[in-house]
Protein backbone atom coordinates (compact mmCIF):
# COMPACT_ATOMS: atom_id res chain seq x y z
CA UNK A 1 0.00 0.00 0.00
CA UNK A 2 1.31 3.35 -0.77
CA UNK A 3 2.32 5.79 1.59
CA UNK A 4 0.16 8.19 0.61
CA UNK A 5 -2.80 6.05 1.66
CA UNK A 6 -2.00 5.54 5.06
CA UNK A 7 -3.43 8.11 7.71
CA UNK A 8 -1.34 9.81 10.40
CA UNK A 9 -2.06 8.78 14.06
CA UNK A 10 -4.11 10.89 15.14
CA UNK A 11 -6.59 9.54 17.78
CA UNK A 12 -6.44 7.33 20.72
CA UNK A 13 -7.62 4.30 18.69
CA UNK A 14 -4.65 4.91 16.68
CA UNK A 15 -2.62 4.37 20.02
CA UNK A 16 -4.19 1.39 20.75
CA UNK A 17 -4.20 -0.41 16.86
CA UNK A 18 -0.59 0.15 16.86
CA UNK A 19 0.74 -0.85 20.52
CA UNK A 20 -1.36 -3.91 19.81
CA UNK A 21 -0.39 -4.38 16.07
CA UNK A 22 3.10 -4.06 17.43
CA UNK A 23 3.05 -6.13 20.47
CA UNK A 24 1.02 -9.40 18.61
CA UNK A 25 4.79 -9.16 16.66
CA UNK A 26 6.58 -8.91 19.32
CA UNK A 27 4.80 -12.02 20.78
CA UNK A 28 5.39 -13.98 17.71
CA UNK A 29 9.04 -13.19 17.48
CA UNK A 30 11.16 -15.84 18.36
CA UNK A 31 14.15 -13.61 20.29
CA UNK A 32 11.69 -11.24 22.01
CA UNK A 33 8.45 -13.38 22.64
CA UNK A 34 10.57 -15.65 25.14
CA UNK A 35 12.10 -12.69 27.23
CA UNK A 36 8.50 -10.53 27.60
CA UNK A 37 6.77 -14.47 28.15
CA UNK A 38 9.15 -16.52 29.63
CA UNK A 39 11.64 -14.27 31.66
CA UNK A 40 9.67 -11.11 32.51
CA UNK A 41 6.33 -12.77 32.45
CA UNK A 42 4.55 -9.58 31.28
CA UNK A 43 0.81 -9.30 32.47
CA UNK A 44 -0.55 -8.38 28.87
CA UNK A 45 -3.88 -6.82 30.55
CA UNK A 46 -1.99 -4.40 32.59
CA UNK A 47 1.16 -4.18 30.50
CA UNK A 48 -1.02 -2.91 27.10
CA UNK A 49 -2.84 -0.17 28.93
CA UNK A 50 0.15 1.09 30.25
CA UNK A 51 1.84 1.10 26.66
CA UNK A 52 -1.34 2.91 25.21
CA UNK A 53 -0.59 5.64 28.27
CA UNK A 54 3.03 5.50 27.08
CA UNK A 55 2.61 6.48 23.49
CA UNK A 56 -0.41 8.75 24.15
CA UNK A 57 2.04 10.70 26.26
CA UNK A 58 4.62 10.80 23.14
CA UNK A 59 2.44 11.13 20.51
CA UNK A 60 -0.50 13.12 21.40
CA UNK A 61 0.67 14.98 24.42
CA UNK A 62 -2.13 13.28 26.89
CA UNK A 63 -0.39 13.29 30.22
CA UNK A 64 -1.34 9.86 31.53
CA UNK A 65 1.81 7.82 32.18
CA UNK A 66 3.19 7.58 34.94
CA UNK A 67 6.20 5.22 35.46
CA UNK A 68 9.66 4.44 35.43
CA UNK A 69 10.05 2.01 32.64
CA UNK A 70 13.73 1.97 32.69
CA UNK A 71 13.96 0.31 36.04
CA UNK A 72 11.90 -2.56 34.55
CA UNK A 73 14.37 -4.06 32.04
CA UNK A 74 17.49 -3.95 34.44
CA UNK A 75 17.09 -7.45 35.35
CA UNK A 76 16.31 -9.15 32.36
CA UNK A 77 18.82 -11.12 30.07
CA UNK A 78 18.52 -8.48 27.24
CA UNK A 79 21.47 -6.39 24.64
CA UNK A 80 21.73 -4.87 21.87
CA UNK A 81 20.23 -7.58 19.74
CA UNK A 82 17.43 -7.59 21.92
CA UNK A 83 17.09 -3.40 20.93
CA UNK A 84 17.69 -3.45 17.03
CA UNK A 85 14.90 -6.41 16.90
CA UNK A 86 12.29 -4.34 18.73
CA UNK A 87 13.32 -1.12 16.94
CA UNK A 88 12.75 -3.26 13.73
CA UNK A 89 9.64 -4.34 14.58
CA UNK A 90 7.97 -1.06 15.66
CA UNK A 91 9.13 0.69 12.50
CA UNK A 92 8.47 -1.74 10.74
CA UNK A 93 4.50 -1.82 12.74
CA UNK A 94 4.49 2.01 12.09
CA UNK A 95 5.16 1.44 8.51
CA UNK A 96 2.49 -0.76 8.17
CA UNK A 97 -0.43 1.01 9.40
CA UNK A 98 0.43 4.42 9.20
CA UNK A 99 2.49 7.28 6.99
CA UNK A 100 2.85 11.25 7.78
CA UNK A 101 4.93 13.49 10.52
CA UNK A 102 3.54 11.94 13.73
CA UNK A 103 4.39 8.12 12.21
CA UNK A 104 7.73 9.81 11.44
CA UNK A 105 7.80 10.99 15.28
CA UNK A 106 6.86 7.42 16.59
CA UNK A 107 9.46 6.19 14.80
CA UNK A 108 12.34 8.76 15.94
CA UNK A 109 11.18 8.33 19.45
CA UNK A 110 11.39 4.54 19.10
CA UNK A 111 14.76 5.03 17.96
CA UNK A 112 16.09 7.00 20.87
CA UNK A 113 14.33 4.36 23.50
CA UNK A 114 16.28 1.94 21.99
CA UNK A 115 19.44 4.27 22.39
CA UNK A 116 18.93 5.04 25.54
CA UNK A 117 18.19 2.38 26.94
CA UNK A 118 20.38 -0.36 25.21
CA UNK A 119 23.47 2.71 26.58
CA UNK A 120 21.79 2.80 29.90
CA UNK A 121 21.80 -1.31 30.52
CA UNK A 122 25.26 -1.46 28.81
CA UNK A 123 26.53 0.71 31.89
CA UNK A 124 24.67 -1.15 34.87
CA UNK A 125 26.05 -4.30 33.45
CA UNK A 126 29.17 -2.75 32.91
CA UNK A 127 30.03 0.21 35.00
CA UNK A 128 33.89 0.37 33.33
CA UNK A 129 32.28 0.36 29.67
CA UNK A 130 31.22 3.89 30.42
CA UNK A 131 34.97 5.23 30.77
Amino acid sequence: MPDDVLPDIQTEADIKALVDSFYDRVNADPLLGPVFNNVAHVNWAAHLPRMYDFWSGLLLHTNRYRGQPFAKHIPLPIGSSHFQQWLYLFCRTVDSLFAGPVAQEAKVRAGSIAYIFEHRMRAVNNPLSIL
